[in-house]
């Protein structure tokens, strides 16, 4: 099925290329879409792969030119507007500040190239600046095509000419996609919020919580130390605001970290009924810790249904980033499968590779957890 996909995918990126120099030829050249179809035809196959090839490869370098000035753009007009430093991240790769040290580890979440996270001034909610931050990738962007576009001056290649027309048309994507208010995949991009965030101070507030509490479990606080008030359980939110679902969310995974099960598995439960609104990624975490608070109240066969083969593969894929994951199929083990060597398998290797993990404090919480049920051999709710 791998092997499909890789020839599907190249096939596809084949097509693209040729796609996008079919377009660049007929916007930059006098040549007709006929035309250029015969030339095809006329064309060696070398040449008809040359070409698609360069199409190919000038987009994915364009890629990785464009995400990380995008996101260099959101540190730079984030860190003018009083942010600190939190971490950086470019594709799978993050660098982080941890004890005075830049270190670089892997984490990543579906759906994006890059993230750029600081933590905001101390300032009242309504003081603190949120417009630059969001702002600066798409100017980062807009600066980088405004240097390339004098280059269609010069007496280029044509296949030099491509390529920088795929740059442009690349950045140009990605300047749309970034500064036309809207949403993808239920997650508000840069314009949307630098709107909306002005007009409602539930999602600014959500947002300032989710940055502060970000930094302090990287730098190895866990939830459970940090103030109450930053936490407050309300369902009175729209749901299909993933800053607003943030705010009963934080307040439940707080609950795990405080080990209060049944209190948390109600809480997720409630989450989990308004699935049908809120984004997919939410889902999917929501779900992990109903399961999670299942097993651990005893309620094993609804644990079981609801770990179904796609959940357990999102668990899977995300256990090398995510330590909560190794505690999910930790307690999986030891209350589903009756393994307890397995368990404890799993118990070691987190504690082994713990250095390894960007969310320090999160891994303290799930390690304290872990050994909390582990020591119960019988693995009840009694723990």
């Amino acid at each position: 099925m791998k092997v499909l996909k890789l020839i599907g995918g190249l096939i596809a990126g084949i097509l693209a290329g040729l796609l996008i120099a079919a377009i660049i030829l007929m916007m930059f050249t006098d040549i007709t879409a006929s035309e250029f179809i015969a030339n095809m035809r006329s064309a060696s196959a070398a040449k008809a792969a040359l070409a698609a090839f360069m199409g190919v490869v000038a987009f994915v370098v364009s890629l990785a030119i464009l995400i990380p000035a995008h996101e260099a753009g959101h540190l730079v007009c984030g860190l003018l507007s009083g942010y600190r430093f939190v971490s950086f991240r470019i594709f799978n790769f993050t660098f982080i500040k941890e004890r005075g040290k830049l270190r670089v580890k892997k984490y990543s979440v579906a759906g994006t190239g890059g993230q750029c996270l600081l933590s905001p001034p101390d300032l009242p909610l309504e003081k603190i600046p949120t417009g630059w931050y969001n702002a600066g990738g798409v100017l980062a962007n807009l600066l980088l095509l405004l240097v390339a576009l004098p280059f269609f001056c010069l007496d280029l290649s044509p296949l030099a000419r491509e390529v920088l027309a795929i740059f442009c048309i690349t950045d140009g994507f990605l300047i749309l996609t970034n500064g036309i208010p809207m949403k993808l995949g239920g997650i508000s991009n840069d314009a949307y919020n630098m709107l909306f965030l002005n007009r409602n101070l539930m999602s600014k507030r959500a947002l300032v919580l989710q940055l502060r509490t970000n930094a302090l479990i990287q730098d190895g606080l866990r939830p459970s130390c940090m103030p109450d008030a930053w936490f407050e359980w309300t369902t009175d939110i729209n749901f299909r605001n993933p800053l607003e679902v943030s705010i009963p969310l934080m307040y439940a995974s707080r609950l795990i970290d405080e080990m209060k099960w049944d209190e948390a598995c109600e809480r997720f439960t409630e989450l989990y009924s308004h699935r049908g609104d809120i984004m997919q990624l939410y889902v999917n975490e929501i779900a992990c810790e109903l399961a999670f608070c299942m097993m651990i109240t005893g309620r094993r066969e609804e644990a079981a249904a609801l770990l179904d083969d796609k959940l357990l593969r999102y668990i899977t894929d995300y256990s090398k980033v995510m330590s909560s994951k190794q505690r999910i199929l930790c307690a999986r083990a030891l209350f589903l499968e009756n393994d307890r060597p397995k368990a404890e398998a799993i118990l070691h290797a987190l504690e082994a590779d713990a250095r390894n993990y960007l969310l320090r404090g999160e891994v303290e919480s799930d390690l304290a957890i872990m050994n909390s049920f582990m020591q119960n051999e019988d693995g009840d709710k009694s723990i």
